[in-house]
This record gives C-alpha cells, sequence and structure tokens, in this order.
C-alpha cells in the first residue's frame, strides 16, 4: 500500500505544482485555496508511505515523480520546448527512479 500511497503523492505533486501556475502567486482565491488543499493531501500520502518506506528513498521517488510529470506536463500543455538533451535528462531521472525503487532497502 505504502507504494500506491507514494504513487499518488507523487501524482498529486504534479496537480499542486500546475495548481501554482494557476494560482498566480496565491492572488486567486479558488485556485490558490484547490492547490492548498492539494498540497496537503500530498503531503499526507507522502508520509503515510513513509510509515515504511525509508525517507530518502520515499522522498526520492516522490520528488522525481513530481519532477518527471511537470515536466511532461509542461511540454504537452503549454508548449515548452523538447529536445532531445531535455528527453534524454527526464529519461535518466525515469531511470532513476526506477533504480532506486529496485534497489534492496
Amino acid at each position: 500500500m505504502a507504494w500506491i500511497y507514494i504513487i499518488m503523492a507523487g501524482f498529486l505533486e504534479v496537480v499542486w505544482v500546475i495548481g501554482l501556475k494557476y494560482s498566480q502567486g496565491f492572488t486567486q482565491l479558488i485556485p490558490s485555496v484547490l492547490t492548498a488543499g492539494i498540497i496537503i493531501f500530498s503531503f499526507f500520502l507522502l508520509s503515510k508511505a513513509l510509515h515504511s518506506i525509508p525517507l530518502g528513498t520515499g522522498y526520492a521517488i516522490f520528488t522525481g515523480l513530481g519532477t518527471v510529470g511537470t515536466v511532461v506536463a509542461g511540454m504537452l500543455f503549454w508548449g515548452e520546448p523538447i529536445n532531445l538533451l531535455k528527453a534524454f535528462f527526464v529519461s535518466l531521472m525515469i531511470l532513476g527512479i526506477v533504480g532506486i525503487k529496485n534497489s534492496p532497502t
């Protein structure tokens, strides 16, 4: 169950980072409230996962999933540039996440 929590928390990290964009520095009420709620729930799930996943492993996977998801969302929905070098480094991050998850604890 801990791995489900961490994957959900990483996905929600992508959602709340996008929410930060729409909250415009927390000046827009509805996006700000939604973003704050999603941040709290994301960290709640992370804390649940860290009951049984080592701290370094859990946090690395959480931030890695959030980073990769945010980069991909930026490229797909906001026209951020994609190039071979960026794709290579995002692939390295994915490889790192898989490697950390599969290494002995």
